[in-house]
């Protein structure tokens, strides 16, 4: 599973906004890997009959231990409910332990601008981790 590409999952009313989500997940050790492959297939199962989800994207970089997801939203609502139910809110607890970092970015698209390149998306989440890094530097002074 190294990349499944953009899927779209629900109709989109032109003229409206997505609330889009770009995440980065590193596991802490090899042996990791396999079970964050698992939990992202139950995920990826879950956002594709999950309300409000517009479309989404997953990319694993095994050999890296890295996987990213991509995923596009009615509203910011939309993306906190499928977050809280299950088996995301367990995943969530469950791999937590077991990952070395993860980075998280949120912003606004035109319906219109979908689907969100990857391209886009690792650039914001490369700003993101740098603003990540200075908050941490700054909260030590």
């Amino acid at each position: 599973m190294p990349t499944l590409p953009w899927t779209p999952l629900n109709p989109t009313t032109p003229g409206t906004r997505a609330y889009a989500m770009a995440g980065c997940f590193q596991a802490a050790t090899p042996s990791q890997v396999p079970r964050f492959l698992l939990k992202s297939l139950a995920a990826w199962n879950q956002i594709k009959h999950a309300p409000g989800a517009i479309g989404a994207s997953l990319i694993a970089q095994p050999l890296e231990r890295t996987f990213y997801t991509l995923s596009a939203w009615e509203d910011r609502d939309a993306l906190y409910t499928y977050v809280r139910t299950e088996p995301h809110r367990s995943i969530m607890t469950e791999l937590r332990p077991s990952t070395r970092r993860a980075v998280f970015t949120f912003w606004e698209t035109p319906v219109e601008e979908l689907p969100i390149s990857w391209d886009e998306a690792r650039r914001r989440l490369r700003e993101q981790e740098s603003a990540d890094r200075a908050g941490q530097i700054l909260r030590q002074y």
